[in-house]
């Protein structure tokens, strides 16, 4: 290998992160085209993870790090939400430690690639394409090995987390998690509130807050707040709220008036 090709591998191992993918476009737009990628292959510098894909040599790649090359090769909005989002940020009523799924939100109309799907990651990825939220608002970094990624924060999470339920996640989890969110910034719920796009993840939300006794419930301006009209049976044989006109699980009903 030349001079130069040497100190173009070594300048291109210390931009990246050790633990990310690397996107074969993305690493033909910054000057390594596919002769050098394939030279780099060839001595033992990049190795394929999947189609156009490659990774340091050697090294141990997991879904975080193949989301950060998403999110920052691509300009990618997809990211962990929901549960997932709420462990990875100790946000969980308990935690779940367990990396044999991982939720995944990205903004309607996105699409996880090729080489992401059919990689086995260890983990069963559950990918929800949605417009409920507008994409970068409520998102928080996360430090993860090397590098720095997007994730929900708590408020975005849970809303995330009630946008699935009752069939994918289950309501009275995340009345637990809500219990454990009491040092929420009221204009923080606020805003993400007003940009909610789902009544019924709204209404849950709303329940939730009020039922688990939140000081900064108190903050919100609920007038500002579109709650739509008519009644929402979020369970069947359930327990009628009148107050945010839903059906609940009767578990979670329980002196919520």
């Amino acid at each position: 290998m030349s001079v130069r090709s040497a100190t173009k591998i070594n300048q291109l191992l210390s931009d990246v992160p050790a633990g990310v993918v690397m996107l074969s476009a993305w690493l033909k737009k910054r000057g390594y085209g596919p002769s050098l990628q394939q030279r780099y292959r060839e001595n033992g510098w990049l190795e394929a993870l999947g189609n156009r894909v490659l990774i340091r040599a050697g090294d141990e790649v997991d879904y975080l790090g193949a989301l950060y090359a998403l999110q920052t090769q691509l300009g990618s909005s997809i990211h962990p939400g929901g549960r997932t989002a709420l462990n990875l940020t100790r946000n969980a009523h308990y935690l779940e430690f367990s990396t044999k799924r991982a939720v995944l939100f990205g903004a309607d109309g996105e699409a996880l690639p090729s080489w992401f799907k059919n990689h086995d990651w260890g983990t069963k990825i559950d990918f929800h394409a949605s417009k409920f939220l507008p994409p970068e608002l409520g998102l928080v970094e996360l430090e993860h090995k090397a590098f720095t990624l997007k994730v929900s924060g708590p408020v975005r999470a849970l809303m995330e987390c009630l946008y699935l339920a009752p069939k994918g996640q289950d309501l009275v989890e995340c009345y637990e998690v809500m219990e454990g969110l009491n040092n929420l910034r009221p204009a923080q719920v606020q805003k993400l509130l007003e940009a909610c796009g789902s009544i019924k993840v709204k209404r849950l939300f709303l329940f939730m807050a009020n039922k688990a006794g939140h000081d900064w419930f108190n903050y919100l301006k609920l007038d500002h707040v579109d709650l739509g009209s008519g009644k929402r049976r979020i369970v069947n044989d359930g327990v009628y709220n009148a107050t945010y006109q839903i059906t609940l699980p009767r578990a979670l009903a329980i002196d919520a008036e």
